[in-house]
C-alpha cells in the first residue's frame, strides 16, 4: 500500500505559501489513492529537540532510542516523502535540519560499492517558498543554500534518485512595499508551483 509522509516546517500557520502548496499536493495525491496511508508532521507546531549528547549516547547503545526509531520508521514506511520548506536566511528552517539529524543515521547510508540502500526507490517532493528569486541567472542564485544542501544530504541516503523541487518565489512581493513591482512574478510563480504539484501528485 502506498504511504505518504508529509512534513511542514513553516513557522507561519496562516498565509504560508509552502503549507498551501504542500497541502494541494497532499490532497491531490490522497484523492488519487484513496486506500493509501498518510502521516503528517508539523515540525513548527511540534518541533524536535536538536540532537544532543543523550541522543548520541542512545546511538552508542546506552540509552533509549524509541523516539529516533519512530521517526525513522515513518520515513522507511513511506514511498513518497513531501516536504514544505520556506527559505530562512538562505537555508532551511532549523526544525527541518533537526529532523534530518534525527533520521539520518549510518544504517541508512547508501552502500558506495553497490549503490543500494534502505531508502533507494522512494520518491521525494520538496516544496520551497522564497521571498526573492534564486533561480539560475539571477543575482541571488549563489545564495541558495537550500536546494544544493538537500540534494547533497539526500544523496548520502539514496533519496536523490527520484527527487523533485517545486519553488514558489518572490513571496515577499505582497508583504513588502519595496517588492511591489514583483507581484506579477510572485503570482505566476505561485500558480506554477500549484500546477507542478498537481502534475506530480497525479504521476
Amino acid at each position: 500500500m502506498s504511504e505518504l509522509l508529509h512534513i511542514d516546517t513553516s513557522l507561519r500557520t496562516g498565509g504560508s505559501v509552502s503549507r498551501e502548496v504542500t497541502g494541494a499536493f497532499a490532497r491531490a495525491w490522497r484523492a488519487a489513492r484513496p486506500d493509501a496511508g498518510y502521516t503528517y508532521r508539523d515540525l513548527a507546531a511540534d518541533p524536535l529537540p536538536h540532537v544532543d549528547p543523550a541522543v548520541l549516547a542512545a546511538r552508542a547503545g546506552t540509552g533509549d532510542r524509541s523516539a529516533e526509531e519512530r521517526l525513522r520508521a515513518e520515513l522507511l514506511a513511506a514511498d513518497t516523502l513531501l516536504i514544505g520548506a520556506p527559505m530562512y536566511n538562505f537555508g532551511l528552517p532549523s526544525t527541518l535540519k533537526a529532523w534530518l539529524d534525527w533520521v539520518i543515521v549510518p544504517e541508512l547510508f547508501v552502500d558506495q560499492r553497490t549503490g543500494e540502500g534502505l531508502l533507494v526507490g522512494k520518491r521525494v517532493v520538496v516544496v520551497t517558498a522564497r521571498g526573492g528569486s534564486y533561480s539560475a541567472g539571477t543575482p541571488l542564485h549563489a545564495f541558495d543554500f537550500q536546494e544544493p544542501y538537500l540534494r547533497a544530504v539526500f544523496s548520502m541516503i539514496g533519496l536523490d534518485r527520484d527527487l523533485e523541487f517545486v519553488h514558489a518565489e518572490m513571496t515577499k512581493a505582497h508583504d513588502a512595499p519595496e517588492f511591489a513591482e514583483h507581484r506579477g512574478h510572485a503570482d505566476a510563480s505561485r500558480e506554477d508551483a500549484h500546477r507542478a504539484v498537481l502534475e506530480l501528485a497525479a504521476a
